[in-house]
């Protein structure tokens, strides 16, 4: 099962491989009766603000069962890289994940590349450089095995954005499992009253970071596969910010 998150209404595959999910449902009518909710059982809804997607997907840690799990967003897709019939509209089938999964342990999107940042500086531009000095600070407390990993993630130049992914059961619970019990603890120790909106998903901006580290620390081959993008991503205006914050510096 692929989960499709989203936050408004949107058409969604007409595939059985693809889930869609409301995420942030806590509060909200229901946008679709099949569509799943992440506010149903153990969930962390309320917390969308600040965890994105991850709201989600801890809800299919707690409650699907199922082969292998993936996680997309309702406006991004894993595209289809050898079949590309018209009712799949250039996403990803099950028969090629089925083909791809043979070949490695998890399949991850393409590479995002900064060329003139790292990773770290990319972010302390963008965000807040607490986010990634408190994390750290966690990550030696509790896995300390996952340190290199993380000093590789800050100092690399490119690296798997978004929190997608396609992963078999065993390493789904497993990296669920490790995943929230660093964010949590980032959580109770972060002070992030004076973020904005946008600063606030913090949690989800963290993980992009995390899956990197995991999945390099677990020496786990993947595959990746290219994006598919249903709308315009608007280019011109993330460069144009990118650069704004870079002559501005960091935040803090």
């Amino acid at each position: 099962m692929i989960l499709v998150v989203s936050h408004k209404t949107y058409p969604m595959p007409d595939d059985p491989l693809y889930q869609p999910i409301q995420v942030g449902a806590a509060g909200k009518a229901p946008i679709s009766p099949s569509w799943l909710r992440d506010d149903e059982g153990d969930n962390i809804s309320e917390r969308n603000r600040t965890f994105c997607e991850l709201t989600g997907l801890y809800w299919a840690w707690k409650h699907i069962d199922t082969e292998f799990y993936g996680l997309c967003h309702y406006r991004r897709y894993f595209a289809g890289q050898f079949i590309f019939k018209e009712k799949q509209k250039g996403i990803i089938s099950a028969e090629e994940i089925d083909r791809l999964m043979r070949r490695a342990d998890i399949i991850l999107p393409r590479k995002r590349h900064y060329y003139i940042e790292t990773r770290e500086s990319q972010y302390a531009h963008a965000h807040h450089a607490q986010d990634l000095r408190v994390t750290e600070a966690v990550l030696r407390e509790i896995c300390p095995g996952y340190l290199p990993a993380w000093q590789n993630m800050l100092r690399s130049r490119s690296g798997h954005i978004c929190n997608m992914f396609i992963m078999p059961k065993a390493l789904f619970e497993e990296y669920c499992g490790w995943l929230f019990g660093i964010l949590f603890k980032v959580e109770e120790r972060l002070d992030i009253s004076g973020y904005s909106d946008y600063d606030s998903r913090v949690f989800g901006f963290i993980g992009e970071r995390l899956l990197d580290v995991w999945v390099e620390t677990k020496r786990l081959r993947y595959i990746e596969v290219p994006v598919r993008v249903i709308e315009n991503e608007h280019w011109g205006r993330k460069i144009a910010a990118f650069l704004q914050r870079k002559i501005k510096g960091g935040r803090d």
